[in-house]
């Protein structure tokens, strides 16, 4: 578990409900409302819409995906599914466990002003929610899918991850547009969040997404 232990020691894991259907909107019509809005409100999501929410980013839908892993609802090179998705809430930042559907400790703290870039920290500053998308290179190159030869390529490492953040994102920005909800995709605080999350030398933080409820006037 990455992390400081001691520091999320009193922080407990999040069983997430169930997801569910939640308001129905068709695909077009999310496509033609998608847009990013940076003016979010500090109201909180219910821990409905959270589980929603993180299950359409890159949640597991159903048991057996290519190569026999479960699949997810965002495609990943050779099924390698190598973003993994920090959530960053008032409380202290998760790892989001999609097999189990629930979101495990990892720094207990409200450090949410760290999944943002120091010149935006001000925008959205109590939005909600912040996921922050970083990188296993080793779930990369060991992939039980098709081993491509590329898949132990850095350059080429670096350009199937940034995709495969790009279709998770994707799928956040069109959740959020189907429910009422605003979402901002930016960059984050990656020196600030190396230092809290205790990583390993072959994860790379790459981006944060803040979704919450639009403020009234955005």
């Amino acid at each position: 578990m990455p992390g400081n232990p001691a520091s999320s020691r009193n922080l407990p894991s999040i069983t997430l409900p169930r997801p569910t259907r939640g308001r129905d909107t068709s695909v077009l019509r999310a496509l033609k409302q998608r847009k990013t809005i940076r003016e979010i409100s500090d109201k909180p999501l219910s821990a409905q819409a959270l589980s929603n929410l993180l299950w359409a980013a890159c949640g597991v839908n159903r048991t057996i995906g290519p190569f026999g892993i479960p699949g997810r609802t965002a495609a990943s090179a050779s099924n390698s599914q190598e973003i993994d998705l920090y959530v960053a809430l008032r409380e202290g930042i998760y790892l989001f466990n999609a097999v189990h559907h629930r979101l495990d400790p990892v720094v207990a703290g409200d450090l949410r002003a760290l999944a943002i870039s120091h010149g935006q920290a001000n925008l959205a500053a109590k939005a909600p929610v912040r996921l922050i998308y970083i990188a296993d290179v080793n779930k990369l190159a060991n992939t039980s899918g098709y081993q491509e030869p590329g898949l132990r390529d850095p350059e080429i490492q670096k350009s199937y991850y940034y995709a495969d953040t790009g279709l998770i994102a994707g799928n956040v920005y069109l959740f959020a547009t189907s429910q009422g909800l605003a979402s901002w995709f930016h960059n984050c605080n990656k020196s600030g969040l190396a230092a809290k999350l205790n990583l390993r030398a072959d994860q790379r933080i790459l981006f944060g997404q803040t979704v919450g409820y639009p403020e009234k006037n955005s």
